[in-house]
């Protein structure tokens, strides 16, 4: 009865033992209060109508009515080198996923190989076989080769989910990298809009300046015949000569920009510098749609970038729990069967040449625990970061639509009296030519008005500029364009 007791005792001992050690490991691990991003819109836009009618739920094909913007879009969505390399980066995303999901399942590997081996012979094993018979008439060969072959397998069990939490971390991650990429999408569709604006409106301020330069040269003919009726002097010819050559020289500033502003859009479009195909008749006429901003919450689910952070932030708490998982013991299964010779007609004789192998381990961290402290605490503060990061998003998404609602109502303001002033010094002209003529003005009055007339004209053209430019300004902050 002694005998059957001690034993039993010592076992309980034992369990005893493992149990505490084991209680213990998971007593000392570290624990740390998340913290909670802080989702609070306002509910509407500087107290303006709470209606949900939003402009960006509008296809970027049916926001922009011009068909030749619509083909350099179309051409840069299939070219843009930056777009191509973020869809690489989504590829390479979603291949980590896929990696990510195969660590937590059984690993089965194929396995065949062939060795020679020779031990001495004044030896433990060489004295063996030295002496040893494998059949009748058989002795043990004295270069001894092994021929093996099998199926062995590793699996270690995710017992803290901690390989399952890898995996959502990484499909977080991928969700992240494909709103980066509608992101970049809406940003690039809003650079092409702004720059192909820019060049209309380079096109009509080119435009502007060559009729300038027309009534600027008939009064200079008009000056120097008054010159040779002695009604002028040398100093009005050479001042208005000085005007003409002033907006000559502005001309060759105007095509130049046209150039670069072309050379900017083949870029964006990835080929090389060509004409770009555009219509720039009506540009002072265009009409400037009314934009719907909805109501701000909105913002979470139409920006890319906003629900980007969002899926960081939650890739960022998933990698809390994978490094939270690395306190805990970690348990392993490996096995394998097959078939191993020393020849190979031996290999299909079977028990004898048969194989197999099972083991299981329990692995707990003990010592160097300062190393997995440091990565949980890495963890944790990404988990902020991404937090704060989250929040800035929201903040500026709210900013820049509030911004740019803003920009709108003052562009019209402006543009209506800009209108007026260029009617008015539209005007003047004629009537100052007139008073000139008959003697009633000094010439520097003509020359002041045709000036500013040009200034007003092309100021007007840079604010319609402008409105197109901010209606595009506010698709974008709305989150429209990637859809």
């Amino acid at each position: 009865m002694n005998n059957y007791r001690v034993p039993k005792i010592k076992s309980y001992g034992r369990l005893f033992v493992c149990i505490v050690l084991f209680g213990a490991f998971h007593s000392c691990v570290p624990t740390k209060t998340l913290k909670q991003e802080d989702k609070c819109l306002p509910e509407t836009y500087r107290a303006l109508s709470n209606d949900t009618l939003n402009t960006a739920n509008t296809r970027w094909r049916e926001f922009f009515s011009d068909a030749y913007l619509v083909s350099l879009i179309d051409t840069a969505l299939v070219n843009n080198q930056e777009l191509n390399i973020m869809l690489q980066h989504i590829d390479i995303a979603q291949n980590e996923v896929k990696a990510r999901k195969g660590e937590y399942l059984p690993f089965i590997d194929v396995k065949a190989g062939a060795d020679i081996e020779k031990v001495g012979e004044y030896t433990r094993n060489g004295a063996v076989e030295k002496n040893l018979n494998i059949r009748e008439d058989e002795e043990f060969p004295e270069s001894l080769t092994n021929y093996s072959a099998g199926i062995f397998a590793s699996w270690e069990l995710d017992v803290w989910k901690k390989l399952r939490n890898s995996k959502k971390a990484a499909v977080m991650e991928y969700l992240a990298t494909v709103e980066g990429k509608n992101f970049m999408v809406t940003s690039l569709i809003a650079e092409i809009a702004d720059s192909y604006y820019e060049l209309i409106a380079l096109d009509n301020q080119l435009a502007i300046i060559e009729q300038n330069l027309e009534i600027q040269g008939n009064a200079l003919r008009m000056v120097r015949l008054q010159k040779q009726a002695a009604r002028a002097t040398e100093l009005a010819v050479r001042r208005f000569e000085a005007e003409v050559l002033k907006n000559q020289s502005h001309k060759f500033e105007v095509q130049q920009q046209i150039v670069e502003t072309e050379n900017k859009l083949n870029f964006l479009l990835g080929r090389n510098p060509q004409k770009i195909n555009r219509n720039s008749q009506n540009f002072i006429e265009s009409e400037i749609d009314t934009m719907y901003a909805g109501i701000p919450a909105q913002l979470l689910q139409n920006r890319p970038d906003i629900r980007k952070a969002e899926f960081e932030l939650e890739a960022a708490k998933l990698d809390i729990k994978v490094a939270r998982a690395n306190f805990y013991s970690s348990i392993g299964i490996k096995a394998g069967v097959g078939l191993q010779a020393f020849k190979p007609k031996y290999l299909t004789e079977t028990p004898q040449s048969l194989l197999y192998s099972a083991v299981g381990d329990l692995v707990a961290p003990l010592i160097n625990r300062n190393a997995i402290k440091a990565v949980y605490n890495t963890a944790n503060a990404r988990q902020v970061q991404a937090v704060y990061e989250y929040e800035k998003s929201i903040l500026q998404g709210y900013i820049e639509v509030a911004n740019q609602l803003s920009n709108i109502e003052n562009l019209k303001k402006t543009y209506d009296l800009k209108a007026e002033q260029v009617e008015a010094l539209t005007e003047s002209i004629n009537l100052s030519t007139q008073l000139f003529q008959s003697a009633r003005i000094e010439y520097i009055e003509v020359l002041f008005t045709q000036r500013e007339a040009l200034e007003s004209k092309m100021e007007l053209i840079e604010t319609k500029r402008d409105q197109l430019v901010a209606r595009v300004a506010i698709y974008k902050a709305l989150g429209g364009g990637w859809n």
